[in-house]
């Protein structure tokens, strides 16, 4: 995709490891919205795996974080009608390892809006690969208020 996406139009200086397009040694995760849900594909390299062959389970908690977590602030943006997104963080998220994720080939992240209030959003995510849901995610994700060491990071 030529586009930009979520995180370059309005983070392009983050240094987050799982979605900072700044960060030469991070994951680099592109979110992009389609209609009511955001979607990415990444492609994993050898130094992500946990065995040969297979995507280590932090790396798939990273990219389902920090995918959903940009799902929440662009629904925060739309539903707040703001110019730009409220950085948010991560309340809490929890991951279902559904089966082994292999890493010859992209993996498909897809995240939707569940549940939202002014300040924040519950968000479910999906990770796929060779065609099959390999991990869930569902996480809420906050707006953050000055003085938030994360305040103004975009």
């Amino acid at each position: 995709m030529n586009e930009p996406c979520l995180q370059e139009q309005y983070s392009p200086v983050s240094c987050c490891f799982g979605c900072g397009p700044a960060n030469a040694k991070g994951l680099r995760i592109r979110s992009f919205v389609r209609g009511d849900e955001v979607v990415a594909t990444w492609r994993p390299e050898p130094h992500h795996e946990a065995f040969p062959g297979m995507l280590n389970g932090g790396i798939i908690g990273s990219l389902l974080d920090c995918h959903c977590n940009w799902t929440a602030a662009w629904h925060l943006m739309q539903q707040g009608s703001l110019p730009k997104p409220p950085c948010t963080v991560t309340a809490d998220y929890a991951i279902k390892l559904l089966r082994p994720t292999p890493t010859d080939g992209p993996v498909e992240l897809v995240a939707r809006v569940v549940a939202s209030a002014a300040d924040r959003a519950t968000i479910e995510g999906t990770l796929t690969a060779a065609g099959k849901p390999r991990a869930t995610c569902r996480g809420t994700f906050v707006a953050v208020q000055p003085g938030h060491p994360a305040y103004h990071r975009w």
